[in-house]
């Protein structure tokens, strides 16, 4: 699937729809994007500029701005964005897909990266499009989170709530090419840190 047709295919779908939380309430819902925020707040230092890349609708980046990182917020879904606006109006939004990133940092870097629901569900293609465009405004020595799983038998996400899965050569090799480097870590998705790209 493009990622316009993932983007298209969210915007449509009921709120309840976009996490199995959700059909089990509201508090679950935004009490598991509290869990996430402090998740990542073990390996994010304290204070970072950061980038929830395909925010949606607040669920991390919200509580990750509570616990006092500077959170930019991006989604390619303005129906997202608004409803993100409503619980946290002060938040910083951006409406854009990854070729909108460097529009809108210019220069600027973020000191980490995250990116917790998309990439499983776009192709190999526009998965490592928007995992380039992550690593070019992040620091060099800065941090990417990704939802870029590996398994024995990888294969192409068919639907937009399907699952895309890398091999570990495929996703090593894609590493040494972007200019990313594993970190060990406890987290349910992977942890790079920005190195020199080698390819």
């Amino acid at each position: 699937m493009s990622a316009a047709d993932v983007i298209a295919a969210w915007d449509k779908a009921d709120p309840t729809a976009i996490h199995p939380l959700r059909q089990v309430s509201e508090d679950a819902y935004w009490q598991s994007g509290r869990e996430q925020a402090d998740t990542l707040a073990d390996v994010i230092p304290a204070g970072s500029r950061v980038l929830d890349y395909g925010c949606g609708d607040g669920r991390v980046a919200i509580p990750m701005a509570d616990l006092g990182y500077e959170v930019t917020a991006v989604d390619s879904s303005q129906t997202m964005l608004d409803r993100l606006t409503a619980r946290a109006p002060e938040m910083t939004t951006v409406h854009a897909d990854a070729d909108g990133l460097a529009r809108h940092f210019g220069r600027r870097r973020v000191d980490a990266a995250y990116s917790l629901a998309v990439l499983i569900h776009h192709s190999y293609e526009d998965c490592l499009h928007i995992i380039r465009k992550l690593r070019a405004v992040t620091k060099t020595g800065g941090l990417l989170i990704l939802d870029w799983p590996t398994s024995d038998h990888p294969a192409e996400a068919d639907s937009w709530i399907g699952v895309t899965t890398w091999s570990p050569e495929q996703q090593a090799q894609a590493c040494e090419e972007i200019g990313l480097e594993r970190v060990d870590s406890h987290l349910p998705w992977g942890v790079y840190r920005t190195v020199k790209a080698r390819g």
